[in-house]
Protein backbone atom coordinates (compact mmCIF):
# COMPACT_ATOMS: atom_id res chain seq x y z
CA UNK A 1 0.00 0.00 0.00
CA UNK A 2 2.52 2.61 -0.52
CA UNK A 3 2.83 6.06 -2.06
CA UNK A 4 3.33 5.54 -5.78
CA UNK A 5 4.21 9.16 -6.50
CA UNK A 6 7.74 8.05 -6.13
CA UNK A 7 7.30 5.96 -9.06
CA UNK A 8 5.47 8.17 -10.88
CA UNK A 9 8.15 10.51 -10.94
CA UNK A 10 10.78 8.46 -12.03
CA UNK A 11 8.29 7.02 -15.04
CA UNK A 12 8.24 10.71 -16.27
CA UNK A 13 11.88 12.01 -15.66
CA UNK A 14 12.31 8.73 -17.93
CA UNK A 15 9.83 9.34 -20.38
CA UNK A 16 11.09 11.58 -23.25
CA UNK A 17 8.84 13.27 -25.36
CA UNK A 18 5.90 11.81 -23.45
CA UNK A 19 3.98 14.01 -21.88
CA UNK A 20 2.13 11.99 -18.64
CA UNK A 21 -1.34 12.03 -18.24
CA UNK A 22 -3.09 14.50 -16.16
CA UNK A 23 -3.64 13.85 -12.69
CA UNK A 24 -7.10 12.78 -11.68
CA UNK A 25 -9.32 14.99 -9.73
CA UNK A 26 -10.75 12.43 -7.29
CA UNK A 27 -14.18 13.00 -5.57
CA UNK A 28 -17.37 11.23 -5.43
CA UNK A 29 -17.26 9.75 -8.47
CA UNK A 30 -14.01 8.31 -8.05
CA UNK A 31 -15.11 6.93 -4.53
CA UNK A 32 -17.58 5.38 -5.84
CA UNK A 33 -16.15 3.56 -9.03
CA UNK A 34 -13.01 2.41 -6.86
CA UNK A 35 -15.83 1.39 -3.82
CA UNK A 36 -17.10 -1.40 -7.02
CA UNK A 37 -13.69 -2.85 -7.62
CA UNK A 38 -12.60 -2.95 -4.01
CA UNK A 39 -15.29 -4.62 -3.28
CA UNK A 40 -14.61 -7.43 -6.07
CA UNK A 41 -11.48 -7.52 -3.74
CA UNK A 42 -13.33 -7.91 -0.69
CA UNK A 43 -14.87 -11.18 -2.00
CA UNK A 44 -11.74 -12.43 -3.69
CA UNK A 45 -10.06 -12.33 -0.08
CA UNK A 46 -13.41 -14.13 1.32
CA UNK A 47 -13.28 -16.70 -0.92
CA UNK A 48 -9.62 -17.37 -0.85
CA UNK A 49 -10.00 -17.42 3.14
CA UNK A 50 -13.08 -19.39 3.32
CA UNK A 51 -11.13 -22.55 3.53
CA UNK A 52 -9.37 -21.80 7.04
CA UNK A 53 -12.51 -21.74 8.50
CA UNK A 54 -13.84 -25.19 6.96
CA UNK A 55 -10.57 -27.33 7.17
CA UNK A 56 -11.64 -29.79 9.65
CA UNK A 57 -15.10 -30.19 7.32
CA UNK A 58 -13.58 -30.78 4.27
CA UNK A 59 -11.28 -33.52 6.16
CA UNK A 60 -14.60 -35.23 7.15
CA UNK A 61 -16.38 -34.42 3.56
CA UNK A 62 -13.36 -35.49 0.90
CA UNK A 63 -11.98 -38.05 3.39
CA UNK A 64 -7.80 -36.78 2.84
CA UNK A 65 -5.34 -36.40 5.18
CA UNK A 66 -3.86 -33.62 6.24
CA UNK A 67 -1.35 -32.91 3.38
CA UNK A 68 -4.21 -33.86 0.73
CA UNK A 69 -5.98 -31.03 2.41
CA UNK A 70 -2.87 -28.53 2.15
CA UNK A 71 -2.65 -29.53 -1.33
CA UNK A 72 -6.20 -27.10 -1.52
CA UNK A 73 -4.68 -24.42 -0.54
CA UNK A 74 -1.15 -24.93 -2.27
CA UNK A 75 -2.48 -25.07 -5.67
CA UNK A 76 -4.79 -22.34 -5.02
CA UNK A 77 -1.78 -20.34 -4.15
CA UNK A 78 0.27 -21.56 -6.59
CA UNK A 79 -1.85 -20.57 -9.48
CA UNK A 80 -2.11 -17.42 -7.72
CA UNK A 81 1.74 -16.34 -7.51
CA UNK A 82 1.95 -17.32 -11.49
CA UNK A 83 -0.49 -15.60 -12.56
CA UNK A 84 1.07 -11.97 -11.16
CA UNK A 85 3.63 -11.21 -13.68
CA UNK A 86 0.88 -12.01 -16.62
CA UNK A 87 -1.93 -9.90 -15.04
CA UNK A 88 0.24 -6.94 -14.81
CA UNK A 89 0.65 -7.65 -18.33
CA UNK A 90 -2.70 -7.94 -19.03
CA UNK A 91 -4.43 -4.89 -17.53
CA UNK A 92 -1.61 -2.98 -19.77
CA UNK A 93 -3.16 -4.50 -22.59
CA UNK A 94 -6.79 -4.60 -21.72
CA UNK A 95 -7.62 -2.57 -19.05
CA UNK A 96 -8.86 -3.19 -15.24
CA UNK A 97 -12.82 -3.87 -16.09
CA UNK A 98 -12.45 -7.02 -18.67
CA UNK A 99 -9.30 -8.37 -16.05
CA UNK A 100 -11.51 -7.80 -13.00
CA UNK A 101 -14.86 -8.95 -14.47
CA UNK A 102 -12.77 -12.43 -15.79
CA UNK A 103 -11.80 -12.66 -12.36
CA UNK A 104 -15.33 -12.35 -10.86
CA UNK A 105 -16.46 -15.12 -12.91
CA UNK A 106 -13.45 -17.33 -12.26
CA UNK A 107 -13.54 -17.10 -8.69
CA UNK A 108 -17.29 -17.45 -8.45
CA UNK A 109 -17.11 -20.53 -10.41
CA UNK A 110 -14.46 -21.85 -8.71
CA UNK A 111 -16.33 -21.42 -4.91
CA UNK A 112 -19.70 -22.84 -6.65
CA UNK A 113 -17.43 -25.92 -7.86
CA UNK A 114 -15.84 -26.34 -4.61
CA UNK A 115 -19.68 -26.02 -2.80
CA UNK A 116 -20.54 -28.55 -5.10
CA UNK A 117 -17.83 -30.89 -5.71
CA UNK A 118 -18.34 -34.69 -5.12
CA UNK A 119 -15.11 -35.77 -5.00
CA UNK A 120 -11.81 -34.23 -4.01
CA UNK A 121 -10.59 -34.14 -7.60
CA UNK A 122 -13.22 -31.70 -8.45
CA UNK A 123 -12.70 -29.95 -5.34
CA UNK A 124 -9.08 -29.76 -6.27
CA UNK A 125 -10.41 -28.19 -9.66
CA UNK A 126 -12.84 -25.64 -7.99
CA UNK A 127 -9.76 -23.92 -5.74
CA UNK A 128 -7.50 -23.51 -8.69
CA UNK A 129 -10.56 -21.30 -10.61
CA UNK A 130 -10.51 -19.75 -7.55
CA UNK A 131 -6.68 -18.56 -7.16
CA UNK A 132 -6.70 -17.66 -10.65
CA UNK A 133 -9.93 -15.36 -10.65
CA UNK A 134 -8.52 -14.36 -6.98
CA UNK A 135 -5.11 -13.29 -8.78
CA UNK A 136 -6.93 -10.36 -11.15
CA UNK A 137 -8.13 -8.95 -8.54
CA UNK A 138 -5.64 -6.65 -6.26
CA UNK A 139 -3.07 -5.82 -8.46
CA UNK A 140 -6.31 -4.45 -10.28
CA UNK A 141 -7.47 -2.49 -7.86
CA UNK A 142 -4.28 -0.61 -7.06
CA UNK A 143 -4.35 0.38 -10.55
CA UNK A 144 -8.33 1.08 -10.09
CA UNK A 145 -7.08 3.78 -7.14
CA UNK A 146 -3.78 5.22 -9.20
CA UNK A 147 -6.46 6.00 -12.29
CA UNK A 148 -9.15 7.70 -10.23
CA UNK A 149 -7.35 9.58 -8.06
CA UNK A 150 -4.52 12.13 -7.49
CA UNK A 151 -1.13 10.90 -6.45
CA UNK A 152 -0.94 12.43 -3.20
CA UNK A 153 -3.91 9.80 -2.43
CA UNK A 154 -1.81 6.70 -3.34
CA UNK A 155 -1.01 6.08 0.34
CA UNK A 156 -4.08 6.11 1.81
CA UNK A 157 -6.33 4.59 -0.99
CA UNK A 158 -3.41 1.70 -1.14
CA UNK A 159 -3.78 1.38 2.94
CA UNK A 160 -7.87 1.36 2.31
CA UNK A 161 -7.81 -0.96 -0.25
CA UNK A 162 -5.77 -3.20 1.89
CA UNK A 163 -8.24 -2.70 4.88
CA UNK A 164 -11.41 -3.81 3.43
CA UNK A 165 -9.56 -6.55 1.77
CA UNK A 166 -8.90 -7.96 5.22
CA UNK A 167 -12.76 -7.48 5.73
CA UNK A 168 -13.63 -10.59 3.84
CA UNK A 169 -11.28 -12.39 6.22
CA UNK A 170 -13.60 -10.90 9.12
CA UNK A 171 -16.31 -12.22 7.18
CA UNK A 172 -15.41 -15.95 6.34
CA UNK A 173 -14.18 -15.90 10.05
CA UNK A 174 -17.43 -15.27 11.88
CA UNK A 175 -20.15 -15.74 9.25
CA UNK A 176 -19.26 -18.77 6.99
CA UNK A 177 -17.90 -20.52 10.31
CA UNK A 178 -21.05 -19.96 11.94
CA UNK A 179 -22.75 -20.59 8.95
CA UNK A 180 -21.27 -24.12 8.07
CA UNK A 181 -22.02 -25.43 11.67
CA UNK A 182 -26.15 -24.14 11.30
CA UNK A 183 -26.36 -25.46 7.40
CA UNK A 184 -24.05 -27.63 6.22
CA UNK A 185 -21.31 -27.57 4.04
CA UNK A 186 -23.38 -27.17 0.37
CA UNK A 187 -25.88 -24.35 1.62
CA UNK A 188 -23.04 -22.32 3.30
CA UNK A 189 -20.84 -22.54 0.47
CA UNK A 190 -23.23 -22.14 -2.89
CA UNK A 191 -24.85 -19.48 -0.11
CA UNK A 192 -21.45 -16.99 -0.07
CA UNK A 193 -20.82 -17.80 -3.75
CA UNK A 194 -23.86 -15.49 -4.48
CA UNK A 195 -21.79 -12.75 -3.62
CA UNK A 196 -19.44 -13.33 -6.41
CA UNK A 197 -22.73 -13.10 -8.47
CA UNK A 198 -23.49 -9.06 -6.40
CA UNK A 199 -19.74 -7.99 -7.58
CA UNK A 200 -20.34 -9.31 -11.12
CA UNK A 201 -23.15 -7.52 -11.43
CA UNK A 202 -21.80 -3.89 -9.97
CA UNK A 203 -18.80 -4.59 -12.12
CA UNK A 204 -20.69 -4.36 -15.35
CA UNK A 205 -23.00 -1.52 -14.35
CA UNK A 206 -20.92 0.26 -13.28
CA UNK A 207 -16.75 0.66 -13.01
CA UNK A 208 -14.93 2.51 -15.56
CA UNK A 209 -11.41 2.04 -16.49
CA UNK A 210 -10.47 6.01 -15.99
CA UNK A 211 -12.49 8.92 -15.73
CA UNK A 212 -13.28 10.80 -18.69
CA UNK A 213 -10.28 12.90 -20.12
CA UNK A 214 -7.87 11.36 -17.90
CA UNK A 215 -6.88 7.84 -19.14
CA UNK A 216 -3.34 6.81 -21.06
CA UNK A 217 -3.24 5.35 -24.07
CA UNK A 218 -3.36 1.20 -24.19
CA UNK A 219 0.07 0.24 -25.23
CA UNK A 220 -1.37 -3.38 -26.77
CA UNK A 221 0.65 -6.30 -27.04
CA UNK A 222 3.90 -5.54 -28.15
CA UNK A 223 4.53 -9.11 -28.52
CA UNK A 224 7.51 -11.84 -26.81
CA UNK A 225 10.13 -9.78 -26.44
CA UNK A 226 8.39 -7.28 -24.83
CA UNK A 227 7.38 -9.32 -22.33
CA UNK A 228 11.22 -10.42 -21.61
CA UNK A 229 12.27 -7.04 -21.76
CA UNK A 230 10.00 -5.81 -18.83
CA UNK A 231 10.82 -8.97 -16.45
CA UNK A 232 14.35 -8.63 -17.13
CA UNK A 233 14.77 -5.18 -16.54
CA UNK A 234 12.56 -5.06 -13.48
CA UNK A 235 14.62 -8.32 -12.16
CA UNK A 236 17.82 -6.57 -12.51
CA UNK A 237 16.59 -3.99 -10.05
CA UNK A 238 17.95 -4.78 -6.76
CA UNK A 239 15.39 -3.31 -5.20
CA UNK A 240 12.76 -5.14 -7.39
CA UNK A 241 14.42 -8.44 -5.64
CA UNK A 242 14.98 -7.44 -2.23
CA UNK A 243 10.42 -6.00 -2.41
CA UNK A 244 10.08 -9.75 -3.15
CA UNK A 245 12.31 -11.36 -0.65
CA UNK A 246 10.28 -8.77 2.27
CA UNK A 247 7.20 -9.94 0.50
CA UNK A 248 8.41 -13.51 0.83
CA UNK A 249 9.97 -13.07 4.59
CA UNK A 250 6.72 -11.40 6.28
CA UNK A 251 3.52 -12.44 4.50
CA UNK A 252 3.94 -15.73 4.97
CA UNK A 253 3.54 -17.03 8.50
CA UNK A 254 0.06 -15.01 9.05
CA UNK A 255 -1.31 -16.76 5.78
CA UNK A 256 -0.52 -19.82 6.64
CA UNK A 257 -2.17 -19.82 9.88
CA UNK A 258 -5.09 -17.65 8.77
CA UNK A 259 -5.54 -19.97 5.43
CA UNK A 260 -5.54 -23.38 6.54
CA UNK A 261 -3.74 -24.84 9.62
CA UNK A 262 -4.72 -21.98 12.64
CA UNK A 263 -8.03 -23.03 13.20
CA UNK A 264 -7.34 -27.13 13.37
CA UNK A 265 -4.13 -26.59 15.43
CA UNK A 266 -6.39 -24.15 17.99
CA UNK A 267 -9.14 -26.65 17.96
CA UNK A 268 -7.10 -29.96 17.64
CA UNK A 269 -3.87 -29.17 19.07
CA UNK A 270 -4.89 -26.46 21.93
CA UNK A 271 -8.60 -27.79 22.69
CA UNK A 272 -10.24 -24.85 21.84
CA UNK A 273 -13.95 -24.76 20.67
CA UNK A 274 -14.45 -23.35 17.25
CA UNK A 275 -15.93 -19.86 18.45
CA UNK A 276 -12.85 -18.72 20.75
CA UNK A 277 -10.66 -19.99 17.77
CA UNK A 278 -12.51 -18.41 15.39
CA UNK A 279 -12.75 -15.00 17.64
CA UNK A 280 -8.50 -15.59 17.58
CA UNK A 281 -8.45 -15.77 13.83
CA UNK A 282 -10.47 -12.72 13.68
CA UNK A 283 -8.63 -10.62 16.63
CA UNK A 284 -5.09 -11.32 13.71
CA UNK A 285 -6.92 -9.40 10.82
CA UNK A 286 -8.26 -6.42 13.26
CA UNK A 287 -4.78 -6.49 14.31
CA UNK A 288 -3.73 -6.23 10.35
CA UNK A 289 -5.67 -3.28 9.90
CA UNK A 290 -5.03 -1.44 12.64
CA UNK A 291 -0.83 -2.10 11.97
CA UNK A 292 -1.32 -1.30 8.02
CA UNK A 293 -2.38 2.32 8.70
CA UNK A 294 0.42 3.19 11.33
CA UNK A 295 2.82 1.19 9.04
CA UNK A 296 1.91 3.39 6.02
CA UNK A 297 1.68 6.58 7.69
CA UNK A 298 5.47 5.70 9.04
CA UNK A 299 6.93 4.68 5.81
CA UNK A 300 5.32 7.48 3.89
CA UNK A 301 7.21 9.57 6.48
CA UNK A 302 10.55 8.38 6.67
CA UNK A 303 11.35 5.57 4.25
CA UNK A 304 14.09 4.97 6.26
CA UNK A 305 11.90 2.51 8.69
CA UNK A 306 11.25 0.48 5.79
CA UNK A 307 13.85 -2.51 6.40
CA UNK A 308 13.98 -2.06 10.41
CA UNK A 309 10.07 -2.08 10.21
CA UNK A 310 9.96 -5.39 7.91
CA UNK A 311 13.10 -7.17 9.72
CA UNK A 312 11.64 -5.83 13.31
CA UNK A 313 8.01 -7.70 12.57
CA UNK A 314 10.06 -11.13 11.56
CA UNK A 315 12.15 -11.16 14.46
CA UNK A 316 9.20 -10.77 16.95
CA UNK A 317 7.29 -13.10 14.79
CA UNK A 318 9.46 -15.76 15.57
CA UNK A 319 10.17 -14.97 19.29
CA UNK A 320 6.45 -15.50 19.79
CA UNK A 321 6.25 -18.60 17.62
CA UNK A 322 8.88 -19.96 19.47
CA UNK A 323 7.54 -19.64 22.84
CA UNK A 324 4.35 -21.14 21.86
CA UNK A 325 5.95 -24.15 20.42
CA UNK A 326 7.95 -24.28 23.47
CA UNK A 327 5.27 -24.07 25.74
CA UNK A 328 4.82 -27.10 27.62
CA UNK A 329 1.35 -28.68 27.18
CA UNK A 330 -1.38 -25.46 26.10
CA UNK A 331 -0.14 -22.59 26.37
CA UNK A 332 -2.45 -20.02 27.96
CA UNK A 333 -4.50 -17.23 26.24
CA UNK A 334 -2.19 -14.37 27.05
CA UNK A 335 0.09 -16.27 24.36
CA UNK A 336 -2.24 -16.81 21.71
CA UNK A 337 -3.36 -12.99 22.25
CA UNK A 338 0.67 -12.21 21.62
CA UNK A 339 0.69 -14.58 18.83
CA UNK A 340 -2.33 -12.32 17.18
CA UNK A 341 -0.47 -9.45 17.49
CA UNK A 342 2.70 -10.06 15.64
CA UNK A 343 0.93 -12.45 12.90
CA UNK A 344 -1.52 -9.24 12.70
CA UNK A 345 1.58 -7.16 11.63
CA UNK A 346 2.71 -9.46 9.17
CA UNK A 347 0.33 -8.10 6.74
CA UNK A 348 1.13 -4.15 6.60
CA UNK A 349 4.60 -5.54 6.71
CA UNK A 350 4.30 -7.20 3.26
CA UNK A 351 3.39 -4.34 1.92
CA UNK A 352 6.66 -2.85 2.07
CA UNK A 353 7.75 -5.06 -0.37
CA UNK A 354 6.06 -2.42 -2.73
CA UNK A 355 7.37 0.33 -1.00
CA UNK A 356 10.84 -0.77 -2.31
CA UNK A 357 9.63 -2.52 -5.59
CA UNK A 358 8.06 0.71 -7.17
CA UNK A 359 10.74 3.75 -6.46
CA UNK A 360 13.36 1.12 -8.59
CA UNK A 361 11.51 1.01 -11.51
CA UNK A 362 9.52 3.98 -14.25
CA UNK A 363 6.00 3.62 -14.57
CA UNK A 364 5.61 2.07 -17.79
CA UNK A 365 7.63 -1.47 -15.37
CA UNK A 366 5.19 -1.07 -12.64
CA UNK A 367 2.41 -3.42 -13.10
CA UNK A 368 5.42 -6.16 -13.55
CA UNK A 369 7.63 -5.42 -10.73
CA UNK A 370 4.57 -5.68 -8.70
CA UNK A 371 3.36 -8.65 -10.06
CA UNK A 372 7.04 -9.94 -9.26
CA UNK A 373 6.93 -8.36 -5.35
CA UNK A 374 3.42 -10.60 -4.62
CA UNK A 375 4.59 -13.10 -5.74
CA UNK A 376 7.41 -13.59 -3.03
CA UNK A 377 4.47 -14.18 -0.09
CA UNK A 378 2.56 -16.55 -2.25
CA UNK A 379 5.54 -18.82 -3.16
CA UNK A 380 6.36 -18.99 0.56
CA UNK A 381 3.27 -19.67 2.42
CA UNK A 382 2.28 -22.18 -0.64
CA UNK A 383 5.65 -24.05 0.28
CA UNK A 384 5.13 -23.88 4.30
CA UNK A 385 1.45 -25.04 3.73
CA UNK A 386 2.56 -28.13 1.90
CA UNK A 387 5.49 -28.54 4.31
CA UNK A 388 3.70 -28.43 7.10
CA UNK A 389 0.80 -30.81 5.92
CA UNK A 390 3.83 -33.35 4.78
CA UNK A 391 5.35 -33.43 8.38
CA UNK A 392 1.71 -33.86 10.17
CA UNK A 393 1.36 -36.86 8.36
CA UNK A 394 5.07 -38.11 9.32
CA UNK A 395 4.93 -37.30 12.73
CA UNK A 396 1.29 -38.27 13.54
CA UNK A 397 -0.06 -34.85 13.65
CA UNK A 398 2.64 -33.09 15.91
CA UNK A 399 1.71 -29.57 15.31
CA UNK A 400 5.01 -28.75 17.13
CA UNK A 401 7.78 -30.41 14.90
CA UNK A 402 5.43 -29.30 11.79
CA UNK A 403 5.05 -25.48 12.52
CA UNK A 404 9.00 -25.53 13.03
CA UNK A 405 9.65 -25.09 9.52
CA UNK A 406 8.55 -21.23 9.61
CA UNK A 407 11.66 -20.68 10.93
CA UNK A 408 13.98 -22.28 8.29
CA UNK A 409 11.37 -20.31 5.22
CA UNK A 410 11.89 -17.08 8.03
CA UNK A 411 15.86 -17.88 7.93
CA UNK A 412 16.21 -17.92 3.73
CA UNK A 413 14.01 -15.22 3.28
CA UNK A 414 15.99 -12.76 6.12
CA UNK A 415 19.40 -13.45 4.47
CA UNK A 416 18.65 -12.42 1.14
CA UNK A 417 16.89 -9.54 2.92
CA UNK A 418 20.11 -8.81 4.02
CA UNK A 419 21.91 -9.29 1.17
CA UNK A 420 20.22 -7.35 -0.86
CA UNK A 421 19.68 -4.21 1.14
CA UNK A 422 22.31 -2.49 0.56
CA UNK A 423 22.43 -2.38 -3.06
CA UNK A 424 19.01 -1.39 -3.27
CA UNK A 425 19.27 1.43 -1.11
CA UNK A 426 22.53 2.47 -3.57
CA UNK A 427 20.57 2.21 -6.27
CA UNK A 428 17.78 4.48 -4.67
CA UNK A 429 20.65 7.30 -3.75
CA UNK A 430 21.77 7.60 -7.22
CA UNK A 431 18.25 7.91 -8.77
CA UNK A 432 17.63 10.71 -5.87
Amino acid sequence: MSDGSPARATGVERAGPHTPPPDPPGGGRAVAVWSVGVSVYFVAVLFRTSLGVSGLDAVERFHVSASALSTFSMLQLLVYAGMQIPVGLLLDRFGTKRVLVVGCVLFTLGQLGFALAPSYGMALVSRALLGCGDALTFLSVLRLGARWFPARRGPLIGQLAGLIGQGGNVVSTLVLSRALTQFGWTASFVGSALCGVVVLVLTLLFLKDHPDGYGTERTGHRGARYVRHQITESWREPGTRLGMWTHFTTQFPAMVFLLLWGMPFLVEDQGMDRARAGTLLTLIVLVNMVVGVLYGQLVARRHGARMPLALGTVGATAVVWAVLLAWPGRAPLAVFALLCLVLGACGPASMIGFDFSRPANPAERQGTASGITNIGGFTASMTTLLAIGVLLDLTGDDYRVAFGVVFVVQALGVSQMLRLGRAAARRERERL
